[in-house]
């Protein structure tokens, strides 16, 4: 009787057939509403749009293909340059950031000084607005005549550094701090020292905790290298400025754009793949 009943296929009752059913036509009308009124709004959107009076001057002034088709190459190796700075910001963010998260994070009367300076450089670099960072290194710090001819991509990279620094160590602090006290306290009684404990324990704990936080953060930052073309630097948005002076036509700015949205999508499609994988994980109980 026994194997009889082993032996019985499983099947789901009527019941359960049912709701799935249920569940496949409301999926299904969803999809349709939610196509329905994207194309609706689409519609809508570019009939206000076309049907506007100065829509023919809008597109010629931004939306010229030919000048488009031309000034590209020239964009194009503006934003190789926006590329080098960015790489090389990113890495110089990550150790600097870093250094300057374990400083606010070191316990004890002996490390105030070390904690105060980062807490002040942190305080002062995430209060002054980018731009005039950048004023301030490309223009104040050659003025000072101790520096040599350096050039103006290496200062504006050097502002993005100082800036985005100080963002980076609080993400992380705020990390660091969220691990459980638990977990230090179980390193240094393992013999570990505080050092051992931040470098094994804290830190890559501290860090998956906020690993959305940090890619939003690079997002923000591959937009704002366009940034140090204030400073002279012949990069993307310097060269459509370049460019739209020549023709007297805004079309190249567009180009710098569209380029830039598709330098920096990857990215925000993979911080948005994170994000959700991390919030399932925390939903099922595993650890971040």
């Amino acid at each position: 009787m026994a194997s009889t009943s082993s032996d019985t296929a499983w099947r789901p009752s009527e019941l359960e057939l049912g709701r799935r059913a249920t569940r496949r036509q409301q999926s299904t009308k969803s999809v349709l509403i939610a196509l329905v009124s994207s194309v609706v709004f689409v519609v809508v959107v570019g009939w206000a749009i076309l049907s506007s009076p100065g829509w023919e001057d809008v597109r010629r002034s931004f939306f010229d293909l030919d000048i488009a088709v031309k000034s590209f190459p020239s964009i194009l190796a503006g934003l190789w340059v926006n590329i080098q700075v960015l790489i090389v910001a990113a890495l110089a963010v990550a150790v600097l950031g870093t250094t300057l998260a374990v400083m606010r994070s070191l316990r004890g009367p002996v490390f105030f000084p070390l904690r105060a300076l980062a807490t002040i450089y942190t305080d002062l670099f995430r209060g002054i607005p980018l731009l005039i960072v950048l004023y301030l290194v490309g223009f104040g710090l050659p003025a000072l005549g101790i520096f040599g001819r350096v050039p103006v991509v290496l200062w504006g990279t050097i502002a993005i550094v100082l800036t985005y620094s100080a963002y980076i160590a609080e993400v992380l602090r705020a990390g660091m701090e969220a691990v459980h006290p638990s977990q230090r306290v179980a390193a240094r009684s393992m013999g570990l020292t505080h050092g051992q404990t931040l470098r094994i324990v804290v830190i890559p704990q501290g860090v998956r905790k906020v690993v959305p936080a940090l890619m939003n953060d690079f997002v923000s930052m591959q937009k704002d290298v366009g940034l140090i073309s204030v400073l002279g630097a012949v990069d993307a948005v310097r060269a459509a400025q370049i460019a739209a002076a020549e023709d007297y036509n805004f079309t190249p700015y567009i180009v710098a754009a569209l380029l830039f949205v598709a330098m920096a999508l990857p990215m925000i499609r993979l911080t948005d793949y994170v994000s959700a994988r991390l919030a399932k994980r925390e939903q099922m109980g595993g650890i971040v």
